[in-house]
């Protein structure tokens, strides 16, 4: 049973003005740090996962600015959201974290590990891909129909973040039902402010541009890349150029899998983030 409806969600005020919402879990050190999807709030992390990770180390989720519980305006670009990443980070007085970037997160942790890499110690990338990448300019008509319109789609989610087999999907669902369990301090929902401010960002870092790609190699810390098999949102063969561009990077795709392998496979990707950490 995971811990994680009784994690109460703090607020912390950062130097940058922006009162942060976030929870955290489980004890010790070095911390990790997660950064959230595309329109997620912290009620869109799967406790099985956050448990999981959390077996052995203190883990913080949080709202960036903007979104959810947080305050302020989402940014349109991820070099502010990494900016916004790095002062909440800052108002915890963490001087070294781990992070563990998910999707839109993962572009956010890829800033932060180039603009403050004295602040990360390890990085893992989930659902990612470098700034740059020819094909990364928005995302398949579908896709962004199934997860950018403005009311939420469960079925949608599903079909993104899950395949179509039937063991996905019943972990889909699985999925679904522990990130809607009822908690007294339920995050607030992602506005379509955010929404748009994301996606504009997400566009902005997909912009091709062949010198762009060449940013990553700077990037000097060990980092995991992972991702599914069939995700549609991020291709797999963005992981392959990620952590071939990346000099102490490992790879691995996780079967009958999509953008939501790290939810589906929680317990194996728990496993691998934990031999990764330590």
């Amino acid at each position: 049973m995971t811990n994680i409806p009784d994690t109460q969600t703090r607020t912390i005020s950062a130097a940058n003005g922006i009162e942060y919402a976030y929870r955290e879990t489980g004890t010790g050190t070095p911390v990790l740090v997660l950064l959230q999807h595309f329109r997620g709030n912290l009620d869109n992390w799967d406790p099985a996962l956050i448990d999981a990770l959390a077996s052995g180390r203190r883990v913080v989720t949080f709202d960036n600015a903007g979104v959810g519980g947080s305050t302020g305006t989402t940014p349109s670009t991820v070099t502010q959201m990494a900016r916004d990443a790095i002062a909440f980070i800052d108002a915890l007085e963490l001087d070294s974290v781990d992070l563990l970037g998910f999707s839109i997160g993962s572009f956010v942790a890829q800033e932060i590990a180039l603009t403050r890499p004295a602040l990360v110690r390890r990085l893992v990338l989930a659902s990612s891909a470098p700034r740059g990448a020819a094909g990364m300019h928005g995302w398949a008509p579908d896709v962004i129909a199934a997860v950018g319109a403005p009311g939420r789609n469960a079925d949608g989610y599903l079909d993104v973040f899950f395949t179509d087999s039937a063991a996905s999907r019943q972990a889909g669902g699985e999925s679904l039902k522990r990130q809607t369990a009822q908690r007294d301090d339920r995050d607030a929902l992602t506005t379509w402010q955010t929404r748009q401010a994301q996606y504009e960002a997400v566009n902005e870092w997909g912009i091709p541009d062949h010198s762009q790609l060449q940013r990553v190699s700077a990037i000097e810390m060990p980092v995991f890349v992972a991702n599914g098999d069939s995700d549609p949102m991020i291709l797999p063969h963005f992981s392959y150029l990620l952590a071939g561009l990346i000099p102490q990077a490992q790879l691995k795709l996780y079967p009958d899998a999509a953008h939501g392998f790290l939810f589906q496979h929680h317990t194996e990707f728990a496993r691998d983030v934990d031999a990764f950490l330590t």
